[in-house]
């Protein structure tokens, strides 16, 4: 299954290309499936977009206080006995409002939810860029904070704990407590699963302007550090470059200007028309649509054994438009605390690397590269 992920500047148009590539490819006889909670890019299309001819499209819409209630009440069923040692007052459905985050959350389960139908592609409209970043990040990060808090090992000793709280006077944490983390980790992980996979893209629309090109580095630079990769720019909103109005002709030529930078700085930029109007309809979407790519190389983070030469390994991550300046590095245990511009990222040391001490660092054209020495006392000696 092909999943594409649409993100870009705010006002860019993301969610009118969204929608207009899952309908044409739905047009085109594919199954379609396109995740989005924002209706407000598409124009006045309303119940026409599943008017796709061939094939099939359907719309999967997060539904977040919905789903932060069902939560929130099975969380608070499981929790009963604990609940009335605290003597409180459970919550009743028509009380709750969902809480700031619950759309994020909602958003991942409806991408999980779409991984598992027969369709041939998703098509999902994420936020704007800043956040869109942050909740591709989000599955690792809650389930390394969810390993930490209750490590899966401690679940080995739940037969102890009946005999634990008579000893103790007090109840221990009781087993759905474990059986809620598990879960949570397993929806997680299929999450990180759709977002990781090979046959998983993303792409970046833009309007050619001044802030086209940073937002172009922050998305290569946030997609690197989670080791994703961009599969296409689009440039949306271009206008026609051959008008004899010499102001119209002015704004154009500034455009193709910004085009040219875009175009220098990634290989897959794609053109889409500024129609004078918001899309109005299916055919006005189908001037939007762009034509589906196989999905870019995941850029390589690859461990090289120089031990040979110098005795070094040297752990290449690409960080395509990082600086010398806005990196942080700092080893902590079995992880590298891996920060760059804005954007942090704790990643699992290989396990070459975990028997090696840092060594130094450094930063060739968007390339990181981190030397481990190998530690005499956690090295295999060779046989004699």
């Amino acid at each position: 299954m092909r999943i594409i992920l649409v993100t870009g500047t705010g006002g860019a148009g993301r969610t009118a290309v969204a929608t207009a590539t899952a309908l044409a490819e739905a047009r085109a006889g594919r199954r379609v499936v396109l995740v989005s909670g924002d209706t407000g890019d598409t124009g006045d299309t309303g119940a026409d977009v599943a008017d796709t001819g061939p094939g099939t499209l359907r719309l999967l819409t997060p539904t977040p206080a919905a789903d932060f209630r069902r939560e929130f009440l099975a969380l608070q069923a499981r929790s009963t006995t604990a609940l009335d040692l605290l003597g409180t007052t459970p919550f009743e459905d028509a009380e709750l409002t969902e809480l700031p985050g619950s759309a994020q959350f909602a958003l991942l389960r409806a991408v999980r939810d779409a991984a598992v139908t027969d369709a041939d592609l998703v098509v999902v409209d994420l936020p704007p860029l800043r956040e869109a970043l942050a909740l591709l990040a989000l599955p690792e990060q809650l389930r390394r904070y969810l390993r930490r808090l209750l490590p899966p090992e401690r679940q080995a000793a739940r037969a102890l704990r009946p005999m634990l709280a008579q000893l103790a006077g007090v109840p221990l944490p009781a087993q759905w407590l474990y059986e809620t983390t598990a879960r949570w980790e397993a929806e997680l992980a299929a999450v990180q699963e759709v977002v990781d996979s090979p046959d998983t893209g993303v792409r970046l629309v833009v309007e050619p302007g001044p802030a086209a090109s940073d937002a172009l580095r922050t998305a290569r630079l946030g997609l690197a550090l989670q080791g994703l990769a961009l599969d296409a720019v689009v440039a949306n909103r271009v206008l026609p470059a051959d008008s004899a109005d010499p102001w119209f002709a002015a704004l154009a030529a500034e455009q193709h200007r910004h085009l040219a930078a875009l175009r220098e700085e990634h290989p897959a930029v794609r053109e889409l028309p500024h129609l004078g109007r918001a899309p109005r309809g299916p055919e006005d979407l189908l001037l939007l649509a762009v034509e589906d790519t196989p999905a870019a190389p995941v850029p390589g983070w690859r461990v090289e054994d120089r031990r040979e030469a110098d005795g070094i390994l040297v752990w290449h991550v690409p960080l395509p438009g990082a600086v010398k300046d806005g990196l942080s590095l700092v080893r902590r245990g079995d992880e590298l605390l891996l920060a760059a511009g804005p954007f942090r990222r704790n990643v699992p040391l290989p396990a070459v690397l975990r028997r090696c001490t840092v060594t130094g660092a450094g930063l060739v054209e968007g390339d990181l590269r981190i030397r481990f020495t190998p530690d005499p006392g956690l090295w295999p000696k060779a046989a004699p």
